[in-house]
């Protein structure tokens, strides 16, 4: 395997490793819903969780986490099963 090859394959396994986990805005939760759950499943501080809901209230989504596959995938789910719009990206 040639050196540029293996960067490549490189570049590929962390760009698969690593994805975002955006909340999108919706019409139904409270702020302070919001807000514990983000505390809960993404174990962010009060503060922090705050922030995400205001961005996410005012540009549509917010990239509250990043991480694997696998546990933002269980957390979108944790997140869904409560009556958040999540995607992994």
């Amino acid at each position: 395997m040639s050196t540029q090859e293996q960067y490549q394959t490189e570049q590929q396994t962390v760009l698969q490793q690593e994805r975002s986990l955006v909340l999108f805005n919706d019409h139904e939760n409270s702020f302070d819903f919001v807000i514990d759950v983000l505390c809960a499943v993404c174990e962010h501080s009060e503060e922090q969780a705050e922030q995400c809901a205001w961005i996410t209230h005012y540009k549509g989504k917010c990239q509250v986490l990043t991480g694997d596959i696998e546990e933002l995938t269980h957390k979108a789910t944790l997140m869904s099963d409560v009556g958040l719009t999540v995607e992994v990206q």
